[in-house]
């Protein structure tokens, strides 16, 4: 009998097993109770009273080559050249660059082992290349050549699940260098290294530049030093992180030590933070429709915020559909050039250039 197996007359059952047939029967007596779970159902009406900002999202942007397509828009960065780098899902998790036309220029790490469920792509100030896998929990630089320099965390056995053991309850008892369903990654000016980790463990993880664990914040809760599904982060120039505190429909935002500083609450529920270069920097942040695809929630959903630092809000523009210019669960945004703006969107597949007028009156 494989361990972790109980045995209940002539069938046996998983522990995993057991837990969910206890879950399915919490939810026929109390009703509905996955359902007050689900990630959509975070989805809060934005209460920030915005101008809008008018846009143009450039057609046919990105250009593939003849029989290959893009899964889920997952990830999008760029670098210094303005080289685009799209972290997508489809029959296997892939990365692909661009150069900054849209040209097809190639993939990088075909096959890797870390690639298994993709969720950020980011760029650091030196151009290397992070991918932050939700599936096999490791952050992975690659250099600006594409070859692998730094691994964090590590995926699971696979002869874990095969000999049916069964993993600790998320956030239990969190180690410094194993993550949970990990989402996002920033960096100081130091070049230390701040990781959103995320589905499971519900905390912010600091480390040094070289991957030496330095400290951590955040338990799974709604109360201060809480957080509920940190799925994005950003750090401005001082060194201050800005975490999407997506189920808590809050931006968070922490010194360099991880100190708590403040909470913005009101441009709903942050799936994708980003944060300008120079002298003066913003936030992006958008209030994606999610991707449950529930038209019930376009009403409250769909729109990306301009703000100050602070929490001021300066405008909004977008909403939910998948035309070209509207916005289908956007998952990720870069805005190394402010007015000019990447955007991953997972239920449209695609990524979308898009420019703002912020001067010109709607």
């Amino acid at each position: 009998m494989p361990i972790g197996t109980k045995r209940r007359g002539l069938l046996l059952y998983t522990v995993p097993e057991i837990q969910m047939r206890k879950i399915q029967t919490c939810c026929t007596v109390l009703g509905a109770c996955l359902l007050a779970a689900s990630p959509q159902f975070a989805q809060t009406h934005a209460r920030a009273n915005a101008p809008e900002i008018p846009f143009d999202s450039v057609p046919n942007f990105l250009k593939l080559p003849p029989d290959l397509y893009l899964g889920e828009g997952i990830g999008v960065a760029t670098n210094s050249k303005g080289h685009i780098f799209v972290y997508t899902r489809s029959q296997h998790t892939r990365l692909f660059e661009f150069d900054a036309t849209g040209k097809y220029i190639g993939e990088i790490g075909e096959g890797l082992y870390g690639f298994a469920f993709a969720h950020a792509v980011r760029v650091d100030p030196r151009d290397n290349i992070w991918v932050v896998d939700e599936g096999s929990n490791m952050v992975i630089k690659f250099n600006p050549a594409g070859q692998v320099v730094m691994l964090m965390g590590r995926r699971p056995e696979p002869i874990d699940a095969g000999l049916g053991l069964v993993p600790p309850a998320p956030g239990s008892n969190p180690q410094p260098y194993v993550f949970d369903r990990p989402t996002d990654v920033a960096w100081d000016a130091a070049g230390d290294i701040f990781v959103s980790d995320g589905y499971g463990n519900s905390r912010v993880v600091k480390y040094d530049r070289n991957g030496k664990f330095i400290a951590a914040v955040g338990t799974k809760g709604n109360g201060k030093l809480q957080l509920n599904l940190p799925h994005t982060l950003a750090a401005d120039a001082k060194g201050n992180v800005y975490v999407g505190d997506r189920s808590n429909a809050r931006i968070q935002v922490f010194d360099n030590d991880l100190a708590f500083k403040a909470s913005y609450d009101n441009v709903g529920a942050p799936w994708a933070v980003c944060i300008t270069p120079g002298p003066h920097q913003y936030i992006y942040s958008s209030n994606s429709f999610p991707d449950s695809n529930n038209s019930e929630l376009i009403p409250t959903s769909g729109e990306i915020y301009k703000m100050e630092l602070d929490g001021t809000v300066l405008g909004k523009f977008g909403h939910p559909g998948k035309k070209l210019g509207e916005f289908s669960t956007v998952h990720e945004i870069d805005c190394r050039t402010p007015d000019q703006i990447m955007i991953s969107e997972i239920t449209a597949w695609r990524v979308q250039k898009i420019v703002l007028h912020p001067g010109v009156k709607k």
